[in-house]
């Protein structure tokens, strides 16, 4: 008999089964790849990578990139596959079975999973009924705890909502333990707290090259702390735990990030004219977002995700004990066509048609 791990059995999962979806606006990827002049580009970078060797010149050329536009030192970033190992890691330097995880919800589905897998107690905090976060309330939920690690999504996923940098800097002033800020969604935002990690040591901020830069299928984030904190984090990385190709492309897209303003300002303008659109039907709750989806409510949520999906269109569909999301149904943003496709077929449905 197979000795597994205790308790590993009982381990909550993320569900990353993908189906054919003709309009695909359920994961909050980008909904077009790499702009030509980019891609042309990262194909020919890739044409003389070394694949006999470990990445070393690859990830320290992308750390000194992203140093330098934050004007911060080299030794206070760490790169990850994607946010989403970032963060798992960080939930390992701060858990175990005596530490405490305070972190919203609904909020990103992987925390309560890193909670556990980090054997750390996880102690969710429940935003209010427009899914905003009290603070002063949140500030002493983690002091009643003596939380380890207390953790924002900024904006938030799947809400769409965001605090203000004044909101950040104030939890950060107000506790003593680690505070990781995820900020996936911040390029829709435009409001980045990165400059407060030069104030506060506690300040961890994560960000990822899945979203506003379209490399989903590279998997390639980053971490901002100060160096003290980035020194011991590093410890939970396996040696070379990136590879050459992600990195390599990683590194020219950093360089040629203008080249994805105009998207990023196309989807906030689609987003607006969506929401816009949304809340002119009957019955359909928008909650504001700050980021690349929209979050709606509606009583028939399950039917429509049904028929949506009957079409060929996905959209993310919560479960109804998924906390706070009961009828709830997140679009992320596609093409024009792609959303006009979308809002139809959702007006359509609801008027019966």
């Amino acid at each position: 008999m197979l000795n597994y791990r205790k308790d590993l059995e009982k381990m909550p999962s993320y569900d990353g089964v993908e189906k054919d979806y003709r309009i695909k606006v359920n994961a909050n990827e980008s909904t077009l790849n790499l702009p030509p002049l980019v891609e042309e580009r990262v194909i020919n970078r890739l044409s003389y990578v070394a694949f006999n060797r470990y990445p070393n010149e690859e990830y320290y050329s992308l750390v000194e990139q992203i140093a330098k536009n934050f004007s911060v030192d080299k030794s206070q970033i760490l790169i990850g596959g994607g946010s989403s190992e970032i963060i798992e890691k960080i939930f390992h330097a701060f858990g175990g079975g005596d530490k405490t995880i305070v972190y919203p919800q609904p909020s990103f589905s992987m925390y309560k999973i890193y909670a556990k897998a980090a054997e750390a107690q996880a102690a969710p905090f429940d935003l209010d009924e427009k899914f905003d976060l009290n603070v002063d309330e949140f500030i002493k939920k983690i002091r009643e705890v003596n939380a380890s690690l207390a953790v924002v999504c900024n904006p938030n996923n799947p809400t769409g909502n965001a605090l203000t940098i004044a909101q950040v800097e104030k939890i950060a002033a107000s506790i003593d333990c680690a505070f990781l800020l995820d900020e996936a969604y911040v390029e829709f935002y435009g409001r980045s707290a990165v400059n407060l990690v030069a104030k506060y040591p506690n300040l961890i901020v994560a960000r990822t090259f899945s979203k506003a830069y379209g490399m989903a299928g590279a998997r390639v984030g980053y971490m901002i702390a100060q160096a003290e904190v980035t020194k011991m984090i590093s410890k939970t990385f396996m040696p070379y735990h990136m590879n050459t190709l992600s990195l390599a492309a990683a590194d020219i897209i950093y360089q040629m990030r203008d080249e994805f303003i105009p998207r990023i300002q196309m989807i906030v303008a689609e987003r607006q004219r969506m929401a816009g659109r949304l809340s002119s039907l009957d019955g359909v709750e928008v909650f504001p977002s700050n980021t690349n989806f929209i979050l709606i409510r509606l009583a028939r949520a399950a039917e429509l995700n049904e028929h949506l999906e009957s079409l060929g269109i996905g959209v993310r569909y919560f479960s109804p004990d998924a906390a706070g999301l009961k009828n709830c149904l997140r679009i992320s943003i596609g093409t024009r066509l792609e959303n006009d496709e979308v809002f139809s077929t959702i007006k359509n449905f609801l008027e019966g048609r």
